[in-house]
């Protein structure tokens, strides 16, 4: 069965009404069985998956023992991130991966679903309706 998201309107500018695929993620707790829930841009320009420094705290993540410090750089520029050292526990509906996992050295930013390990697992479609559609 696919799962199904709807684009979030993200408001209006000059060239007309902007649309954004997001969906909802839950990530298991890597020492405890939390499971957190996040809404992230369903982003296929993202190499891999990053999430707000905040989270790592709800995922019992230590930035310092469980990661490795890197950067990245984007549209934003260029910005620290914590690469995860082992794979986090994901659900996207009633789909269950393991996924390589970063978080950003910010709070400013929003949670990017990206491909490696999560994104290409799926056959993802955007479609013009403005839902984004998961398949196994």
């Amino acid at each position: 069965m696919d799962v199904k998201f709807a684009f979030e309107n993200a408001g209006e500018i000059s060239f007309g009404t902007i649309y954004r695929p997001i969906a909802k993620v839950s990530f298991k707790s890597l020492r405890g069985n939390i499971w957190t829930d996040t809404w992230m841009a369903v982003d296929s320009g993202a190499d891999f998956t990053i999430l707000p420094r905040y989270l790592s705290e709800d995922l019992e993540v230590s930035l310092e023992r469980d990661c490795i410090k890197d950067t990245t750089a984007g549209v934003g520029g260029e910005q620290s991130i914590y690469l995860c050292k082992k794979r986090i526990k994901a659900k996207l509906g009633h789909y269950e991966r393991n996924v390589p996992l970063a978080f950003f050295d910010s709070n400013e930013v929003p949670a990017l679903l990206g491909r490696l390990g999560f994104l290409e697992t799926f056959n993802t479609e955007f479609l013009k309706s403005h839902v984004v559609v998961f398949k196994s």
